[in-house]
């Protein structure tokens, strides 16, 4: 069955926000010149290496334990700016975002049904180069696949129930894509865990 596309705020799962041109072009142009000179590494997930390459900043999964491994690593420079703009997008403090990841999405990747660690709060996710496809589904349950298209420089937000009860998925991109990921902890541990 093919997602429903939402297009207004009002067809967006609650928590939700998606912000095109978040990143002018000139903004994103330097952001890629240097995004392409990190050393990404292959994405290790519970034993599967995803086709997805990653830098991550603030700690990584540990596939031995099946948890994320949260260290007091502080943002690269080239990230700070861009996190307390995301931070004021989401409504909240820049301190409280501790975690990003740099991912790259070369052609024909995808990323499968999940959602993100409980260990996190609110992700946001801002996108580069080219555009994807981020789909929405809930968690536990029936319900219909929604969609949204991820325009490059733009950002998106999940944060309460939209964050707890769907999943998400990005299916196979067609041109090469990075992605930024930024994450708060979560201030308590709860029963929401996958």
């Amino acid at each position: 069955m093919p997602a429903k596309r939402f297009t207004s705020p009002a067809e967006r799962p609650e928590g939700f926000i998606y912000e095109p041109n978040f990143l002018s072009e000139i903004e994103e142009g330097k952001l890629l010149r240097t995004i392409e000179t990190l050393e990404f590494g292959a994405y290790d997930f519970r034993g599967y290496i995803a086709k997805r390459r990653v830098v991550a900043y603030g700690g990584g999964y540990d596939s031995g334990t099946r948890r994320m491994e949260i260290t007091a690593d502080v943002l690269p420079d080239f990230l700070c700016s861009i996190r307390d703009r995301a931070a004021a997008v989401a409504g909240m403090p820049a301190e409280e975002i501790t975690h990003a990841l740099v991912t790259e999405y070369s052609v024909g990747t995808p990323i499968g049904w999940h959602r993100d660690s409980p260990q996190f709060e609110t992700v946001i996710g801002i996108s580069l180069r080219s555009t994807a496809r981020l789909r929405l589904k809930p968690y536990q349950g029936e319900g219909k696949i929604i969609s949204v298209m991820l325009e490059p420089r733009s950002i998106y937000v999940m944060r309460g129930p939209v964050r707890w009860n769907f999943q998400h998925s990005i299916p196979a991109v067609k041109e090469l894509r990075y992605s930024i990921t930024l994450r708060t902890l979560a201030k308590k541990r709860n029963s929401r865990a996958a």
